[in-house]
């Protein structure tokens, strides 16, 4: 019988951590322990993606799985930043998980600066959805069942349209030429809000737009 390895993680609320998780979920050798996130203590909202703590909470309540909030100032350093993370990251190795989970795609120092992070207390990173074809993905997201909603946009790449947008076919087809389909780039952030491994759907509505250093963010409402 093959033991399961305790793995965190790393979570943003969007389509590819949701996807990463789902894989992990249906793999033989890792359990899922937890999701961490970073959210920015100020606004009480997902860092960069802007989205509200208590959407937060229930989407982990809807995947059935228990979340920790690591919390950072408004234009929080780098330094900062690490410095919560290391203490977020050494509670979960006095728990036995010296795994960290993460939902990257292809940018390769973005996946060696986690590698260092983690590698830096004894731990190991692994990408459970890196190297995949990022159109390919968005159609597999969608085949699947998953549901999302763009959250933040950037307004160099893209129109403050985009924010509110759900992720569907329509959207493939509108994304500007050079625009990474899964916004990998930071073109866009996402909100999971259904999908196969989500016990119930979450309810929101569609709040107001709010532009802020370049990006547009779409508020969403609980309901």
């Amino acid at each position: 019988m093959t033991v399961q390895k305790p793995v965190l993680m790393c979570w943003s609320g969007g389509k590819d951590s949701c996807v990463a998780l789902h894989v992990l979920q249906h793999s033989p050798d890792y359990h899922v322990t937890g999701l961490l996130t970073t959210v920015t203590r100020d606004y009480e909202r997902i860092s960069m993606h802007g989205v509200r703590v208590a959407l937060l909470d229930l989407q982990a309540a809807a995947l059935g799985l228990a979340v920790e909030q690591v919390f950072i100032p408004a234009g929080a350093s780098n330094e900062i930043y690490e410095g919560v993370m290391a203490e977020a990251l050494v509670a979960s190795i006095d728990k036995g998980v010296r795994t960290v989970a993460f939902g990257d795609l292809f940018l390769e120092d973005i996946r060696a600066y986690r590698e260092r992070m983690v590698g830096l207390h004894g731990m190991a990173a692994i990408f459970p959805v890196w190297g995949r074809d990022t159109r390919a993905f968005l159609q597999d997201f969608i085949a699947a069942g998953f549901r999302a909603v763009l959250v933040c946009v950037d307004l160099s790449v893209l129109d403050a349209g985009f924010a509110g947008r759900m992720i569907d076919a329509a959207l493939l087809v509108d994304l500007p030429p050079g625009v990474d389909p899964c916004g990998e780039n930071g073109e866009f952030h996402t909100f999971v809000f259904d999908g196969p491994n989500f016990a119930v759907p979450i309810a929101f509505t569609i709040g107001e737009r709010v532009t802020r250093d370049g990006f547009c963010f779409c508020d969403l409402v609980p309901t």
